[in-house]
């Protein structure tokens, strides 16, 4: 399997530029450089804000048409089109200009000269062309379809040319609203620095690492291979930022090991891509949205990757059971000893960790600042490099990562960019409000009818983007609909984060079980059902927290969070069982049914809720064990 075709054809990040010899080196130098311009912003410069954002910002759209081609194929080595070079120049100029003449611009207040509003213009244009390339099309469609609303519909003034230049100059020359606004500011403040942790944390061989190390805790256990794409899926999802890499990156391994093993093509590729998604909702990264979530909020950022974890750790396990019952359903073996890595031996290599438990460590103790904690982490991986023997770090190697971060950095900061211009027009024609008052007049005063109406809105608002961008179009879209019903902030920012993920595994557009398919040769669509079933806890776990809190540690103490853990797991027991039609022993359609009922009551905290559905799963246990002693006594 060619993985580089599959990460191309499903994930526009990896549809890059080639580059050849020493202009390699040249573009590698670039990106490098790039890299220490953001370390040297975020630690010692004292610029304007805007300064700053302008000119990071004006160096992602120069490196980001250095990096991406206009479209799919243009695979020519060492050739950039000369439309691709005046894209390039023109496009970074602008942001450049607005460096530059910073002070003056910001004096003129809310009046700027028709050359202004030209050059802000451009910047606007070129931007959207390079999320096109590095990020996709739908995104372009929603960001262009707010533009023509506001210039057309949605801003007051009369006069269409007065509307245009009040859009570009809210758009391209602030800092409240619009491209230099809170994703482009906490992009450039925080999740640069992590996206270069990542490049060198990967540098250590820890991906190959957490690979092996779930190989030997889960891979001789039935169905040992799904296992193992769980759990490392689970602990990648730690470090990184995209469902689709994930998926390629460890299905390449799990998935051929899951058919080999049994598994049907579809159900293997399902799990990965499920397991790979979840990684997008686990601490402490959560794909860069934790950072973005915190700013809205206006709360730290150790408190939501702590409110984080429960979610998360319930998100897995309802893959974790739901590929151990298709395992004992089909009478599916594990790996052999001979295929399992040795235990003992491993630990040696457990110090790749230390970088990533250290970061941790510093972020949740807040004696330092994330980007400070981030810093030490990247000195802490170099480190480690040096006593890795089969990926020991070398200044070449440091070089390359610095050049990777660099390239890590155009996606999100695009990504961001844009979602500031969707964010800027929702807030400038007040369409926020309308479709509030549109949800909330369909809802009245049920909550249920207004969550539900707000999940479908993220699902379709979500597919095809990448993690960053969506949380913030959901953040400025939908999350505002819930905290008007009365949920708390929190849980309405972790609600929309949920459902926005999961338009990755979700039909048509889900860019994630596509790519698991496409390694496993199987039917995309059936793969896409396949894994949607697989993450029911994301579609349910979400209405819990929204209506019960507790669940995000709000308000609870410790014997509520407790309580929460323990009727929670079991419930993700039961509604697994329900779906896969398994609990120990092949299902009838009235055991399914209690199953599920009971398994949804005991999410829900609550101690009615609780003691209805721990009866019902209880009668459904004991039905099936009734059944297999019936069973022995009639083989007798």
């Amino acid at each position: 399997m060619d993985l580089d075709a599959v990460m191309k054809k499903f994930d526009r990040e990896s549809n890059t530029r080639v580059w050849e010899g020493p202009a390699k080196w040249v573009v590698n130098s670039i990106l490098a450089v790039f890299s220490l311009f953001c370390i040297y912003v975020t630690f010692f410069a004292t610029w304007l804000d805007v300064v700053r954002l302008s000119s990071f910002v004006g160096c992602i759209v120069l490196i980001g048409f250095l990096i991406y081609p206009a479209k799919k194929g243009m695979q020519k080595a060492n050739r950039m089109p000369w439309y691709d070079i005046a894209l390039m120049l023109v496009g970074s100029s602008s942001f450049f200009y607005y460096t530059v003449d910073a002070v003056n611009i910001i004096q003129q207040g809310n009046k700027f000269e028709w050359y202004q509003i030209v050059i802000g213009a451009i910047g606007i244009l070129c931007l959207l062309e390079l999320c096109r390339r590095c990020v996709g099309i739908p995104i372009i469609v929603v960001a262009v379809a707010f533009i023509v609303y506001a210039i057309g519909w949605g801003l007051s003034n009369p006069d269409m040319l007065k509307r245009v230049e009040g859009l570009v100059g809210k758009l391209f020359y602030t800092t409240t609203s619009g491209i230099l606004s809170v994703p482009v500011n906490t992009c450039s403040k925080y999740i640069a620095i992590f996206i270069i942790f990542g490049a060198f944390l990967e540098r250590t061989g820890i991906a190959d690492f957490f690979i092996k190390i779930s190989n030997a805790v889960v891979g001789g256990f039935s169905g040992g291979p799904a296992k193992v794409a769980v759990v490392a899926s689970a602990l990648e999802g730690m470090v990184s930022g995209s469902s689709v890499a994930n998926t390629v990156g460890s299905g390449s391994v799990t998935i051929p090991l899951m058919k080999r093993t049994g598994y049907k093509p579809e159900f293997a590729a399902a799990a990965e891509a499920s397991a790979s998604t979840g990684g997008q909702i686990m601490p402490p990264i959560m794909g860069a949205a934790a950072f973005l979530m915190a700013e809205n909020i206006g709360v730290s950022y150790s408190s939501i990757v702590v409110r984080a974890i429960l979610p998360a750790c319930l998100y897995f396990l309802g893959v974790f059971i739901a590929v151990h019952l298709e395992a004992k359903k089909e009478g599916l073996r594990g790996l052999t000893k001979e295929e399992l890595p040795r235990f003992l031996p491993l630990l040696k290599q457990a110090y790749l960790l230390l970088p990533l438990i250290l970061l941790i460590a510093l972020v949740s103790s807040g004696s330092r600042s994330i980007a400070y904690a981030a810093a030490i982490a990247i000195v802490a991986a170099i480190v480690v490099g040096l006593f890795n023997k089969e990926n020991r770090i070398t200044p070449k190697r440091i070089w390359e990562a610095l050049a990777a971060g660099g390239q890590g950095m155009i996606t999100v900061a695009v990504a961001c960019g844009v979602a500031g211009i969707i964010a800027g027009t929702i807030t400038m024609t007040g369409l926020a409000t309308m479709l509030i008052n549109g949800i909330l007049t369909l809802a009245g005063d049920k909550v249920i009818i207004a969550l539900f109406l707000t999940m479908l809105t993220c699902i379709v608002l979500g597919m095809g983007v990448p993690t960053t961008a969506n949380y913030c179009i959901m953040a400025a879209t939908c999350a505002p609909i819930l905290i008007k019903m009365g949920v708390p902030d929190i849980a309405a920012h972790f609600f929309v984060f949920y459902f926005g993920i999961v338009a990755d595994l979700t039909p048509p557009v889900a860019l994630a079980a596509y790519a698991g398919a496409a390694i496993a040769q199987a039917n995309p669509m059936k793969t896409a059902i396949t894994a949607t079933k697989l993450a029911i806890g994301a579609f349910i776990v979400p209405y819990v927290f929204a209506l019960s809190p507790n669940m995000l540690f709000i308000d609870a103490t410790v014997w509520d969070v407790v309580s929460i853990c323990v009727t929670s797991c079991i419930g993700i027991f039961g509604v697994s069982a329900a779906l896969e039609g398994y609990f120990l022993r092949n299902m009838s359609w009235y055991e399914r049914v209690l199953s599920a009922a009971g398994g949804l009551l005991l999410i829900y905290p609550g101690l009615v809720t609780d003691v209805i559905g721990l009866s019902l799963v209880a009668v459904v246990l004991i039905v099936q064990l009734a059944k297999g002693k019936s069973r022995k006594a009639l083989s007798v």
